[in-house]
């Protein structure tokens, strides 16, 4: 990873880190999106979204299809919200997060209420402003489900899978 993107990577600068579109389009196929709720108007997934002005930690997703690749620098927050959603208002909530399994939110909500956990394979290439980056994220990641069993009607704890970045089972 060359200096430049190591550095904005790992700084606040910007948490306006776009998902690859391919792996968006191949969890869409399964859960059909119609939220994400931390877009900006040019990095949208799903028809309806809101930016961080809108705060999307204060609206309501229930019975939503939720797509979130929240803003790192507050997701304990945002895994918070995804799991009360689910267990609270109906959502299915499907995020994009870094796996990062040492952490307390990640045992607290992900351990104990997440249908699924997926863990990527290799590193994600992000973008910034549409434009993919040529070097990958220095760190792993993983999709969180939470609320599946509002699309399917089962809970028995977090199934948990390995998924390649383009073209992984789901």
């Amino acid at each position: 990873m060359d200096k430049p993107t190591q550095k904005l990577m790992f700084s606040s600068k910007t948490d306006e880190w776009e998902t690859p579109q391919e792996m968006f389009d191949k969890l869409n196929q399964r859960y059909k999106f119609t939220l994400d709720p931390c877009a900006t108007a040019h990095s949208a997934k799903c028809p309806k979204y809101y930016t961080k002005e809108d705060n999307g930690l204060s609206k309501s997703w229930a019975n939503q299809s939720v797509f979130i690749n929240p803003p790192y620098s507050n997701i304990k927050e945002w895994v918070a919200k995804a799991h009360q959603e689910a267990t609270q208002n109906g959502a299915t909530v499907v995020m994009l997060i870094p796996s990062r399994t040492d952490t307390k939110y990640w045992h607290e909500y992900i351990m104990e209420g997440a249908d699924k956990i997926y863990f990527v394979k290799g590193r994600l290439k992000f973008g910034n402003g549409n434009q993919i980056k040529k070097n990958a994220a220095p760190f792993p990641s993983a999709i969180i489900v939470f609320g599946e069993q509002n699309l399917i009607g089962y809970t028995s704890g977090p199934k948990i899978y390995s998924m390649d970045r383009s073209h992984g089972r789901l």
